[in-house]
């Protein structure tokens, strides 16, 4: 097609223009997340960082371009997200609503009704694990976890909607799993020991740091077989299965944050 002109030029400007925004809308993507999950998003050049949910989440680079990682709490609701590069790009995150399921236990009454004093301590002790899931470890992580921590049955699955003693309580933001008390509770990733500590609800509990903001917990341990600040390797045993705290019986709570977000184990297992 040619052009001719004033006519033709600004008909040519005109069509400049259209392919430029054809262009731009080209390069936009929409990822797709779901409630309580871990995404990873690409970029084709390296760029310093991303935001998304108002927080900036880790990125690497790599051959070509770039990749970040963004964590989904369990509570995110359902909707579309912007996520905004550091180069200026715009994309969207959809985030999807999760499907999970209903638990029902049955404990003594003084581990579902508290008193002004067990308030205090409960108070005390999510304080605790939150100012652990917040210090920083000075290390690059991978993203992955070789092996959950126990092999065991999941009696309660993440993101369960429980009820203790006919009561709704707040949506379970870890995967129980069942197994021996005494079995040895193993660590999937090479981290730094952040908390070690008895607490009320979750019993003996152990907080580890990968780096990035990835933060495990494990919960009603019977044995803890480390300290605040050790080092530890992948494999390395953080205690034993036990059913201290709020338990019905010997199993391990393991939990995830990532900067914050609660999302399930599972999504850094091998797929």
């Amino acid at each position: 097609m040619a052009f001719g002109g004033a006519a033709g030029r600004a008909a040519g400007w005109l069509l400049l223009c259209w392919l430029s925004a054809l262009a731009t809308v080209g390069r936009a993507a929409e990822w797709q997340a779901v409630q309580g999950g871990v995404v990873a998003l690409s970029h084709p050049a390296v760029v310093a960082g991303v935001r998304v949910f108002g927080r900036s989440w880790p990125v690497h680079a790599r051959a070509g371009g770039t990749v970040a990682w963004v964590g989904v709490d369990l509570a995110r609701k359902p909707g579309d997200y912007p996520v905004r590069w550091s180069d200026g790009s715009t994309e969207r995150l959809r985030v999807r609503q999760g499907r999970f399921s209903t638990s029902f236990i049955e404990v003594p009454r003084s581990m579902a009704e508290f008193d002004a004093k067990k308030l205090a301590r409960i108070r005390h002790d999510q304080a605790l694990l939150r100012a652990a899931a917040r210090r920083p470890v000075a290390r690059s992580f991978s993203f992955r976890f070789a092996f959950r921590p126990v092999e065991g049955v999941v009696s309660t699955p993440f993101g369960a909607r429980r009820f203790v003693n006919g009561r709704p309580r707040a949506p379970h933001s870890g995967i129980d799993i069942a197994a021996p008390r005494g079995t040895p509770v193993r660590l999937p990733a090479d981290g730094v020991v952040l908390l070690a500590a008895p607490m009320y609800l979750s019993g003996n509990t152990v907080v580890v740091g990968h780096g990035e903001g990835v933060v495990e917990i494990f919960a009603h341990l019977d044995r803890v077989a480390v300290h605040a600040g050790e080092r530890l390797h992948r494999g390395a045993s953080v205690g034993t299965v036990g059913a201290t705290g709020r338990a019905t019986g010997p199993h391990l709570h393991w939990g995830v944050r990532f900067r914050g977000a609660r999302v399930t184990p599972d999504a850094l297992l091998p797929r």
